[in-house]
């Protein structure tokens, strides 16, 4: 399938240690002529960490994407009614993100996205990047594994010593399985070996 003017919504959440990785698959995903809307919780649009400054951040994702991103929830349940997108990523996707995304709890403009979206039964791909993916997080995982258009980048465990419970999901994945999403599948495998 070509992503030549696909439409995509790319939801940010708080991983901050992971958005490097992220920018470097956007630009792809954009190259290949997808049209990218970036859509950013509200932690990733207004947190300083270690990893950057929050607005440097914001202004590097709409630079590549040539769109400005939605911040507000009113800006995001506009995707819904106006069948905005032909797929929606989530990337990163935190803990927090796969938990209230697991229990219908819609307070942040990506998961708004994200609601709006998967109403249209269009298809909505999870990269996951949790410390308890193996902990509080797992029920939360093979709960959204099962429900209908939410698809997953293959993801693994990132330091199995250091952190036993965290996964991450490998960023490099994320154009196969959003082609592969969008022909309503999953890639496999979706949990990657050490």
């Amino acid at each position: 399938m070509e992503l030549a003017e696909c439409r995509v919504g790319w939801g940010i959440t708080g991983s901050f240690c992971t958005f490097a990785k992220m920018l470097e698959e956007l630009k792809k995903l954009v190259d290949t002529g997808a049209v990218v809307t970036p859509v950013f919780s509200f932690n990733a649009q207004s947190i300083n960490s270690r990893f950057g400054d929050a607005g440097e951040f914001i202004r590097r994702i709409e630079n590549i994407t040539t769109k400005p991103g939605m911040k507000s929830i009113e800006q995001a349940e506009a995707v819904g009614p106006g069948k905005l997108f032909d797929i929606m990523v989530i990337a990163p996707c935190t803990g927090n993100t796969l938990a209230k995304l697991c229990n219908g709890i819609v307070d942040s403009p990506v998961l708004m996205a994200a609601k709006a979206h998967l109403r249209n039964e269009k298809p909505l791909l999870i990269s996951v990047s949790t410390n308890d993916a193996l902990g509080m997080n797992f029920k939360n995982i093979g709960c959204l594994m099962n429900m209908k258009n939410i698809y997953f980048v293959p993801f693994g465990q990132d330091d199995y010593i250091a952190k036993p419970n965290s996964m991450i999901a490998d960023i490099t994945k994320l154009s196969d399985a959003l082609v592969t999403a969008l022909e309503g599948k999953q890639l496999q495998p979706v949990i990657l070996g050490a």
